[in-house]
C-alpha cells in the first residue's frame, strides 16, 4: 500500500469528513493506519519520496509525506510484522549515509526494511540541493556505482563477527569486520558500516523506475519493482520484460516481484462511489476536462462538466495512440455519464481506478494476476481514514474466500513476505559475472 500524506491518495482527501485536518503531521495517524494495513496482512507499505515542494498549497495538502526514514522509524515501533519500503534517491545522497539509514531501520524493525532505488528525475528537488540534475546516463552511471556500495557496505560487517561474549570480553572479532574501499567516477566509500546483520540480513532493494535504464536496474538487483500500468497488456509486457532482465543478469526469474498500481473509492455501488469521488475532487475536473479532451481527440471545455459526450462528439472520438488510458475513458463515456463522472472514473489517473463496490476491486486483481500481469499489487486508497478499514476488511476477505490471499503471515521479515532469496553484501552471482 501506499503509504502517503496523512490523508490519502485523492485530492481533497484531507477536506473529507472525519478527516483529522492535522494529519499530515501526526505520526499517531500514521501508525495508525500502518496498523490496521498490518491487520490486513497487506506486505508491506511503500513510501514515495519528493523533497519539493508539490501542489497549490494554498488549497491543496502536499500528496506526499513527511521525511520518510524518520516516518517509517515511528511505525517499526507500532508494528510487527508488516515490511517497510521507502525511497531513496542515488542522485542527492551519498552511499554511507542511505547505507546506514537504511539498515539501521532494518535491525530496528527486525528485518523489515526496503529501499527503493531510484535517480533523481525534478529539476525541483535538484534545485532544493543547489545542483542541476546530470545527464541521464550519468545519473544511472551513478545508480549502479551507488547500490553496488551501499550492499557491499550491508555486508561489510560479516554475518557471525558480533560476539557479544560478556563473559570471555570479546564484543566483535574484527577479522570479521571488513573495510570494502569501493570508489567509482561518481561515488565511493572506504567501510566498514559497523553495523551487524538485521533479521533479514539486510534491505531488500526495490526500483520503481522505467525505460531500458530502469529496466536494466531492476534485472540486476531489485526483488520488487513498483509498476505504473494502466493495461493489462502493459502489465503482462512489463513484468515478461522484468523477468527477463533478471535472467540475463543471472538470476532466476522468480526473484523479482512486479507490483502493479490500484487506485480505490469503495461504496455499496457505482453511484455512491462515484458521488464520494466528486466530493473529493470535482474541484480538479475543470482542469482535467481538457486533457480528457486530448486523450479522446476532442475540444473540452469546463462548461461542459456535467453534460455528457454528444452523439456528434461520440461519433468522432477517437482514442489516443499514445496514451495507454485512451480507451478506457472513450469506453466510460459511451456509457452515457457526464464529463464529470468519466472523471469521477479515474480515467485520468496514473493507475487503473476502482470506482465502486469491494468485489470489483478483488475481480480486477484476481483477473490481472491470473493473466500474469502482476506478481502483487500496491493500493492507492482514496482516503485512508475511511477508505483502506474497506480494503482490510471486505476486499481481503474476499481474496481469501477464493485463495488469492493469505490469511495470516508466513515469516517476520520483508525477503520471507516476498518470497525472495537471502542475500547478505553484494550479490555473487553478479560479481561472478564482472569478473569473467
Amino acid at each position: 500500500m501506499v503509504f502517503g500524506n496523512g490523508y490519502g491518495a485523492q485530492a481533497g482527501a484531507w477536506r473529507m469528513p472525519g478527516v483529522d485536518p492535522e494529519g499530515f503531521t501526526s505520526f499517531d495517524n500514521l501508525v495508525r493506519y500502518a496498523q490496521l494495513a498490518e491487520r490486513g496482512k497487506f506486505q508491506f507499505l511503500f513510501m514515495p519520496d519528493f523533497p519539493a515542494l508539490k501542489a497549490d498549497i494554498a488549497t491543496e495538502a502536499q500528496r506526499l509525506n513527511l521525511e520518510p526514514m524518520m516516518t517509517l522509524a515511528a511505525v517499526a515501533r507500532g508494528t510487527e510484522r508488516i515490511g517497510m519500503v521507502a525511497t531513496g534517491s542515488t542522485t542527492f545522497n551519498e552511499p554511507y549515509n542511505l547505507a546506514r539509514q537504511f539498515k539501521t531501520l532494518d535491525i530496528m524493525s527486525h528485518g523489515r526494511a526496503g529501499w527503493n532505488a531510484v535517480p533523481t528525475s525534478d529539476p525541483a528537488v535538484a534545485a532544493n540541493y543547489g545542483r542541476e540534475l546530470p545527464p541521464r546516463m550519468e545519473k544511472y552511471e551513478r545508480l549502479h556505482e551507488f547500490v553496488q556500495i551501499v550492499q557491499a557496505l550491508w555486508g561489510s560487517w560479516g554475518q557471525d563477527a558480533w560476539l557479544h561474549d560478556q563473559a570471555s570480553g570479546r564484543f566483535a572479532d574484527p577479522t570479521k569486520i571488513r573495510q570494502v574501499n569501493l570508489h567509482g567516477r561518481h561515488v565511493g566509500s572506504k567501510g566498514p558500516l559497523p553495523l551487524p546483520p538485521s533479521g533479514q540480513g539486510q534491505p531488500v532493494v526495490f526500483q520503481a523506475g522505467g525505460g531500458d535504464h530502469g529496466l536494466e536496474v531492476a534485472g540486476r538487483y531489485a526483488s520488487g519493482v513498483m509498476g505504473a500500468v494502466y493495461t493489462i497488456e502493459d502489465a503482462c509486457n512489463q513484468r515478461a520484460e522484468l523477468r527477463a532482465a533478471a535472467a540475463r543478469a543471472g538470476r532466476d526469474p522468480d526473484e523479482i516481484k512486479f507490483f502493479a498500481g490500484i487506485m480505490t473509492t469503495i461504496a455499496a455501488d457505482r453511484r455512491q462511489a462515484l458521488d464520494r469521488r466528486i466530493a473529493m475532487a470535482e474541484h480538479t475536473f475543470a482542469e482535467r476536462v481538457g486533457y480528457l479532451g486530448q486523450m479522446l481527440g476532442l475540444s473540452l471545455h469546463p462548461d461542459q462538466l456535467h453534460q455528457p459526450l454528444s452523439p456528434e462528439q461520440l461519433a468522432a472520438a477517437r482514442p489516443s495512440p499514445m496514451d495507454p488510458r485512451s480507451d478506457h475513458a472513450l469506453k466510460i463515456a459511451r456509457e452515457g455519464w457526464t464529463l464529470c463522472e468519466v472523471l469521477a472514473h479515474g480515467v485520468v489517473d496514473y493507475h487503473p481506478s476502482v470506482v465502486g463496490p469491494a468485489v470489483e476491486v478483488a475481480d480486477h486483481m484476481q483477473e490481472w494476476f491470473e493473466a500474469e500481469a502482476a506478481d502483487g499489487f500496491w493500493f492507492c486508497p482514496d482516503v485512508y481514514e475511511d477508505g483502506l478499514p474497506p480494503l482490510v476488511d471486505d476486499v481481503v476477505p474476499i481474496l481469501q474466500a477464493r485463495n488469492l490471499f493469505h490469511k495470516d503471515y508466513e515469516g517476520s521479515t520483508l525477503r520471507e513476505h516476498l518470497g525472495v532469496p537471502a542475500q547478505y553484501g553484494l550479490d555473487q552471482r553478479l560479481l561472478r559475472a564482472a569478473q569473467s
